[in-house]
């Protein structure tokens, strides 16, 4: 058992790896020379990226960061394929029991890994895109369904943030629809409030009634002040 819980642990840990890994830093470095944190919303994430290096390198990592999540819960998935075939793993392991809180603690260990990359200083994006990837490897059909959420209020909007946020209110619900297991349901409500807090400056923008439509540019710090 002390053997299984080391490999979970390693689990959790490759996917907060997984997670960290700077996309959006690593394409505005090579494609302009600077760092994206430094730039607009401050966002490592596809948006920004979107924003200031153009729609190319925008999609790029929207797709690379989705995927971040998706690859990370697919760990889990090959993990549980190796029980039948090691003696040192419990041969009375309940799969149904430990998959989904495993599956859990890796979504949650790369949804901290984007926001928290441990290679940027602990900085990093808003878990929007790593976010769907999780929840398309968990439950494809509230993954397209949260998806169908985002893209219906961005159609209206054209705000990406407003769309993000309600994705993340709205995956829980789907999660009880789709009804998916309790664990899931408590990850999408801790993973979704996480995203909504790391949105608390769109959100106080959109209060104001100055958050930027998609297209339009967002004012640096520096610029607001000048």
């Amino acid at each position: 058992m002390a053997i299984w819980l080391t490999l979970c642990g390693v689990v959790v840990l490759l996917a907060y790896l997984l997670g960290s890994f700077p996309t959006g830093y690593i394409a505005a470095k090579l494609l302009k020379g600077i760092d994206i944190r430094e730039v607009g919303s401050g966002s490592t994430g596809a948006t920004n990226v979107l924003r200031t290096l153009g729609k190319g390198p925008g999609a790029f990592v929207l797709f690379a960061d989705c995927l971040k999540g998706v690859l990370a819960i697919n760990l889990v998935y090959v993990l549980f394929n190796l029980v039948p075939n090691y003696n040192f793993i419990p041969l009375n392991l309940d799969v149904q029991l430990w998959q989904p809180w495993l599956v859990t603690l890796v979504g949650l260990g790369a949804i901290l890994g984007h926001s928290k990359s441990i290679f940027l200083g602990f900085t990093g994006g808003k878990s929007v895109a790593t976010s769907l990837g999780i929840l398309l490897a968990m439950c494809w059909q509230v993954g397209l369904a949260t998806f169908g959420v985002f893209a219906v209020v961005f159609a209206i909007s054209r705000i990406v943030s407003l769309s993000s946020i309600s994705g993340a209110v709205a995956v829980s619900i789907l999660m009880v629809v789709f009804q998916q297991p309790l664990i899931y349901i408590l990850f999408t409500l801790a993973g979704g409030s996480y995203v909504i807090i790391r949105h608390r400056s769109n959100i106080e923008r959109l209060l104001a009634g100055t958050e930027p439509k998609i297209g339009q540019k967002v004012e640096t710090e520096s610029e607001q002040t000048a």
